[in-house]
């Protein structure tokens, strides 16, 4: 065995042997440096893409409760107006009927004046 190491082209061929094997493990280290170096980067930039999009989420549903609780309060606000004009009309309805029960006409097939203006009141 020593004899064959002693032999110049078997010394050769171990030498070229160790050689690729140094190459390999130069190219495998700067390989895997850069993939884990591009690895770091990427991750980086995909936890902040997240962080973003999170944070648009939030700004919508935020965006979207406040014109949710403003169109409340609209609503809020117009339902109030129409229970006022609907207490007037009542109110109004109830004096004409009022007015419809003093009539002294009431029972005549005819209209009269009074009659006339309580329904030019409802027009």
């Amino acid at each position: 065995m020593i004899g064959a190491l002693a032999n110049k082209w078997v010394g050769y061929g171990i030498a070229v042997v160790l050689l690729a094997l140094a190459v390999w493990w130069g190219v495998s280290t700067i390989y895997n440096n850069g993939y884990d170096a591009a690895s770091l980067k990427y991750k980086a930039e995909i936890a902040e893409l997240k962080q973003a999009a999170s944070d648009a989420a939030n700004a919508e549903t935020e965006r979207q409760v406040a014109a949710n609780n403003a169109a409340k309060a609209r609503e809020a606000e117009r339902i109030a107006e129409m229970q006022a004009a609907n207490e007037d009309l009542q109110s109004q309805i109830e004096e004409l009927q009022r007015e419809a029960s003093q009539d002294p006409d009431a029972g005549r097939t005819a209209l009269g004046a009074p009659g006339v203006q309580r329904i030019n009141k409802v027009r």
